[in-house]
């Protein structure tokens, strides 16, 4: 394994840097919010993709959340012994399932379509480990059922005759389009009152729903009310992100996660930096571009992770980024000598994640104090 160097002054560039301190204000955060309600909170991993900044978030072997089968596979391996794959399952994956199951892992599975659940019926029987969850559109934002719908109660009954049926699942992720505790709170409750009045349908109709899930990082945070529900899902609010404090949810002083890179060169007529994090480092994700405030792909911090102004990236080719003021007025080029490190807060967390191998745990004083690595993949 590669060792961490010892300060980011060492580090190659680009490199994924994850601030303890901050990390560990956004978990706490979490817990005290969620801390009054009486639910189980079931982290989604999809973004950390990494045992190591798990075990930061609690301890135990679970419950957690995973949106693919590589991740689900991996932290079976450390340990992790409870796991909802929150995507809708195909025939074709459940082979995956189950031998995550025969291996001993409580493996719950989602699906939102009679056909696939008259398929998963047929291949999984009641006592093997595997229970099914029956997603639940509540705000036209993906997928899932929606809660009036009269396939609700076809995809229970199927599920139930198996011995499969756990409960209902929903995202809110029309959440992301909010603006403040208000919005995001009437929006949270759109959320709850659409999925407990699916469970409501389904125990009404002989049905048993044990489970009721609901989560995203804006609403779990931001919830005032959680009559019905029995568990709550986010991942994102472990880092937080630009698009987060965007629409109210953080500030950008409190994003864990950044991208150090170093100053290669200048683009002088326009005033301008070039540094060697271009998108492959940052990703394409350019989420914050239809807020009130556009960080373009990144706001820009120092190396210590103070933020300068309002110095972003301006653009990206695959290993530059250009930075620049905002407004495009030209920087004063000598303040920035070629060498200068500098770290970017990324728009998408999860994007920008998905790009490096390893984070380097930072503290308070600047030093790496691990490298925790993270795995990619399907």
């Amino acid at each position: 394994m590669t060792s961490a160097p010892q300060t980011l002054l060492q580090a190659p560039t680009p490199a994924l840097v994850l601030d303890e301190t901050r990390l560990t204000a956004n978990i706490r955060r979490m817990e005290g919010h969620l801390a009054p309600f009486d639910v189980t909170f079931r982290p989604h991993v999809k973004t950390a993709k990494s045992p190591d900044v798990l075990r930061a978030v609690f301890d135990g072997t679970g419950p957690i959340t995973v949106s693919t089968l590589m991740e689900a596979h991996r932290f079976a391996e450390a340990g992790f012994n409870d796991i909802l794959y929150a995507v809708g399952i195909v025939p074709s994956k459940l082979d995956a399932v189950r031998a995550l199951a025969d291996a001993g892992v409580r493996m719950q599975i989602i699906l939102d379509d009679a056909d696939i659940a008259r398929a998963v019926a047929d291949a999984i029987t009641g006592n093997s480990g595997i229970t099914v969850l029956i997603e639940v559109d509540c705000d036209g934002h993906r997928s899932g059922v929606a809660p009036e719908a009269d396939e609700l109660l076809v995809i229970g009954r199927t599920l139930a005759e198996a011995g499969l049926l756990g409960g209902v699942l929903t995202h809110a992720g029309e959440s992301y389009s909010c603006e403040g505790a208000d919005a995001i709170a009437a929006h949270a409750e759109i959320e709850r009152a659409g999925l407990v009045h699916a469970a409501e349908r389904l125990r009404a109709a002989g049905l048993p729903c044990p489970i009721v899930s609901m989560g995203s990082t804006p609403t779990a945070l931001f919830v005032r009310a959680l009559d019905g529900i029995t568990e709550v899902r986010a991942g994102v609010y472990i880092f937080q992100d630009l698009v987060m404090a965007g629409i109210g949810v953080c500030r950008p002083e409190e994003i864990a996660l950044s991208v150090l890179a170093t100053v290669i060169g200048y683009q002088k007529a326009q005033g301008r930096l070039v540094i060697d994090a271009g998108w492959m480092a940052m990703s394409r994700d350019r989420g914050t571009a239809a807020q009130r405030v556009d960080q373009g792909y990144g706001l820009v911090c120092d190396a210590g992770g103070t933020i300068i102004g309002d110095l972003i990236v301006t653009g990206a080719n695959q290993e530059h980024g250009l930075v620049g003021r905002r407004d495009g007025t030209p920087l004063d080029l000598s303040a920035y000598p070629i060498g200068t490190r500098l770290r970017v807060l990324p728009n998408h967390a999860c994007a920008t994640a998905a790009q490096h191998p390893a984070y380097l745990l930072t503290d308070t004083g600047g030093a790496v104090t691990a490298r925790w690595p993270r795995f990619s993949g399907w």
